[in-house]
C-alpha cells in the first residue's frame, strides 16, 4: 500500500442545530442538538500503485511522508510541517463527533420569559442484548456504554441462524449404502443447462457432488483451446509446478515400506515449463503403447483403448503431475477464457452473484482459472477448497479421472483420522483408507468423470481426486450468494484463525463489499451477513475505544481502489479497518501490517506501532444500516 500525505487535511468545526416545537399551554418546547467536533486528523492518502496486489502478497505499506501539513482552524492560515516518520506522527484519534441533546422549555410567567434546561438522556440497549433489528446506532451505544476488559472477541456466527441439513451420522448405514450414487445430470441441450433448477439442485446443501454429463457438447464448448497441443502453441514457456508421486491403484495408499495402508501422501514439489511437461506427457504415452503392445497375448476381445489404461497397470512406478498452471493472464490466455464464458452464469469465473467476484483483487485459482495436466496415477489429495468455497472441473480428456467425495458434515470425522495418521488435515498431504471410512459410517462417492463432464463441488465437501488416463483439467472456485455458502466460509473463517492457518478469502472484506453492493432477497442469507456486519462493528468500535482511552492515536487512511485485503504479517489472520503497523525498513519508508494481539506482542504498549483506520466508524454505519432484506420481484 503506498502513498503520501496530502498537502491539505480540512477538520470541521461547527454546529448541527435541531428544533421541533411542541405547543403545549403557554410552553414551547425546543430540542437543540449542539454537534462539536474536538478532533482534527490526519489522513494519509494511497496512490493507486497499492491496488496491484494478490492475496498471497506481503501485507506491506509504503508511505511518502515528504509533505504533512494538518490545517488549522479557518481563521489562521495554512503552515507547513517538516518531513515527519509516520511512527512519530501525533495525528489525533477521530471517533463518533461527540452529541449532547439539550431539552430547552420555555415558561412564559407575568410577561417574562424563563428557560428550564434538561439534559435529554439516551437511552442504552445492553450488548448482550443487541441483535441485527437494531441500528448503528444503537449498537454503537451499546458498545460505548460497556467496559470490556481485555481483547473483546465473538463469533461472527450465530448458532440460531444455521442452515445446515440434518444429516443423521449416528444412524448406521448399511454396507452397501456406503457407496451411494452420485447425482449425474445429462444435458441435451443449452437450454438444459442455463435451466435455474440446475442451479438449485447443483448448490442444494443436502447434494455434496453433482456430475453434469455432456455439458461442453450441449454449449458447444470447445475443449481444444486447452489441449496440451493448443497450450504449447498459445505458451509454451510458461511455469508449471510439477508433484513427483508414487503411482498406485486409486483405492488404495501404501506406506513407503509398502507394508501397510496409511494417510499420509507426500510428493516433492518441482517447477518445468508447459512445453517440457507436454513432452513428459507425450513420452509418457508412447511408453504405454509399447508396453501393451509387448504384452499383447492372443487371447481375443477389445482391448482397452490407451488414453483409458488404468493406473494399477504400473503400481509403484514414479510419475508426475503438473499443477495449478496458471491461466489468469487475459492477454496471454484470452480465447480460452472467452470460451468460459459460455458457462451458465453460476458457474462462471466472474459473475455477480459470485462472492469471489466482490474480493476485489485476484486470488490465484479461486477467482481465476488453474489448469492441470496429468498422466494416469496423478493424485489431487483429500481436500476442502478454500474457505469452503464450491469448485467447478472440467475434464478436457482424453483420458478419464475418478473422483472421491464426501458430505461437510463428515469432515470433522475426517480431521480426527488426519490426527490419528500424523498429517495436518488443512495443510498436509493425505488420501484417505476407504476402509477406515467405512468403518466409521462415512458414506464416500466414487464416480468417473469423463471428458467434457463437468464437476460440481458444493460449498464443504472433502474430495480427492486421482487420473486414470492422460488429460488436462481446468478448474476454479465460485462463492454462490446463498445461506449455506455463507455460513461454511466463515465457519473455515474462524476454524482457520483457531489453527492459525490463513483464510485465503477474506471474508469480513468480503461481507462489506457484498452488503455495498448487492441486493439479498434470502431472508437467511441476509441474516448470517447482517450479524457478520454487526459483530464487525462491535469489535472495531470496542478495539478503538480501547486504544483511544489508552492514548493511542489513530490515523485516518482511506482505501483506494482495488487496494487489497489485509493480512497480519506475523499469524495470517485478515485485518480488518484498524491496521496496526510498524517499519520495516525505514530507508526504504515500508511498513508491515499486524493483528492487535502481534502488534502487543512486540510491544505490549503500542510504541512504535502505528494505528491507521480504513473506514470512518459513520461510513460503517450507513452501510450497515442500508443493508436491508429486499422483496424477491
Amino acid at each position: 500500500m503506498k502513498g503520501q500525505i496530502p498537502q491539505e487535511n480540512q477538520t470541521s468545526n461547527g454546529k448541527d442545530t435541531q428544533a421541533e416545537k411542541v405547543p403545549a399551554g403557554n410552553t414551547e418546547v425546543k430540542v437543540e442538538t449542539v454537534k462539536k467536533e474536538h478532533e482534527s486528523e490526519s489522513e494519509i492518502k494511497k496512490s493507486p500503485a497499492a491496488g496491484n496486489k494478490t492475496s498471497n502478497s506481503r501485507s506491506s505499506i509504503t508511505i511518502n511522508t515528504s509533505k504533512l501539513c494538518v490545517s488549522p482552524p479557518a481563521s489562521k492560515a495554512p503552515c507547513s510541517l517538516p518531513p515527519m516518520d509516520p511512527l512519530k506522527l501525533k495525528a489525533l484519534s477521530m471517533g463518533l463527533s461527540k452529541e449532547l441533546k439539550i431539552l430547552l422549555i420555555k415558561v412564559q410567567s407575568d410577561g417574562r420569559q424563563t428557560f428550564n434546561i434538561s439534559e435529554v438522556q439516551e437511552q442504552r440497549i445492553p450488548l448482550s442484548v443487541i441483535n441485527i433489528q437494531n441500528s448503528s446506532t444503537e449498537v454503537i451505544r451499546a458498545c460505548k456504554g460497556t467496559r470490556v476488559k481485555g481483547k473483546f472477541k465473538e463469533s461472527y456466527l450465530l448458532p440460531a441462524f444455521s442452515v445446515k441439513p440434518n444429516i443423521g451420522m449416528k444412524t448406521p448405514i448399511p454396507r452397501e449404502k456406503l457407496n451411494p450414487p452420485t447425482p449425474s445430470i445429462y444435458l441435451e441441450s443449452k437450454r438444459d443447462a442455463f435451466s435455474p433448477v440446475l442451479l438449485q439442485f447443483c448448490t442444494d446443501p443436502k447434494n455434496a457432488v453433482t456430475v453434469i454429463r455432456g455439458l461442453a457438447g450441449s454449449l458447444r464448448l470447445n475443449l481444444g483451446l486447452f489441449s496440451t497441443k493448443s497450450l504449447v502453441e498459445a505458451n509454451a514457456d510458461h511455469a508449471v509446478e510439477v508433484r513427483t508421486q508414487v503411482q498406485q491403484p486409486a483405492d488404495e495408499n501404501w506406506d513407503p515400506s509398502g507394508s501397510s495402508q496409511t494417510w499420509p501422501c507426500e510428493s516433492s514439489r518441482s517447477h518445468t515449463t508447459i512445453a517440457k511437461y507436454a513432452q513428459y506427457q507425450a513420452s509418457s504415452f508412447q511408453e504405454s503403447l509399447q508396453d501393451e503392445k509387448e504384452s499383447e497375448n492372443e487371447e481375443e476381445g477389445e482391448q482397452d483403448k490407451p488414453s483409458e489404461t488404468s493406473a494399477t497397470a504400473k503400481a509403484g512406478k514414479i510419475i508426475k503431475f503438473g499443477t495449478n498452471i496458471d491461466l489468469s493472464d487475459p492477454k496471454r490466455w484470452k480465447p480460452q477464457l472467452q470460451e468460459l464464458l459460455k458457462l451458465p452464469a453460476f458457474m462462471r469465473v466472474e459473475s455477480s452473484n459470485n462472492m469471489l467476484s466482490h474480493v476485489g483483487h485476484t486470488i490465484l485459482g479461486m477467482n481465476t482459472v488453474q489448469l492441470y495436466m496429468k498422466v494416469p496415477g496423478s493424485r489431487t489429495p483429500g481436500h476442502q477448497e478454500n474457505n469452503n468455497f464450491c469448485s467447478v472441473n472440467i475434464n478436457i480428456g482424453p483420458g478419464d479421472c475418478e473422483w472421491f467425495a464426501v458430505h461437510e458434515n463428515y469432515w470433522e470425522d475426517i480431521n480426527k483420522f488426519c490426527e490419528k495418521h500424523g498429517v495436518d488435515y488443512l495443510t498436509g498431504s493425505w488420501w484417505p483408507v476407504l476402509e477406515d471410512l467405512y468403518s466409521s459410517n462415512i458414506p464416500v462417492y466414487r464416480f468417473i468423470q469423463r471428458p467434457g463432464d463437468l464437476v460440481w463441488i458444493n460449498a464443504g465437501t472433502v474430495h480427492w481426486v486421482q487420473a486414470v488416463g492422460w488429460c488436462n483439467n481446468i478448474a476454479w472456485n465460485v462463492g454462490p450468494l446463498n445461506s449455506y455458502q455463507y455460513q461454511l466460509a466463515l465457519e473455515r473463517f474462524e476454524w482457520n484463525e483457531v489453527k492459525k492457518v490463513k483464510s485465503i478469502v477474506p471474508m469480513i472484506h468480503v461481507s462489506w463489499n457484498v452488503a455495498r453492493t448487492i441486493k439479498i432477497t434470502d431472508r437467511d442469507t441476509f441474516k448470517l451477513i447482517k450479524h457478520c456486519l454487526m459483530q464487525s462493528i462491535k469489535h472495531i468500535q470496542i478495539l478503538r475505544d480501547q486504544l483511544v482511552a489508552a492514548g493511542k492515536k489513530i490515523c485516518y487512511q482511506s482505501r483506494v481502489k482495488d487496494e487489497p485485503a489485509y493480512y497480519c504479517n506475523e499469524c495470517d489472520v485478515e485485518v480488518f479497518d484498524l491496521l496496526f503497523v510498524t517499519s520495516e525498513n525505514s530507508s526504504k519508508k515500508t511498513y508491515v501490517v499486524h493483528c492487535e494481539d502481534c502488534a502487543r506482542a512486540k510491544n505490549p504498549t503500542l510504541a512504535g506501532v502505528v494505528v491507521l483506520e480504513q473506514y470512518r466508524i459513520e461510513e460503517l454505519m450507513r452501510t450497515y444500516d442500508s443493508f436491508t432484506l429486499v422483496s424477491p420481484i
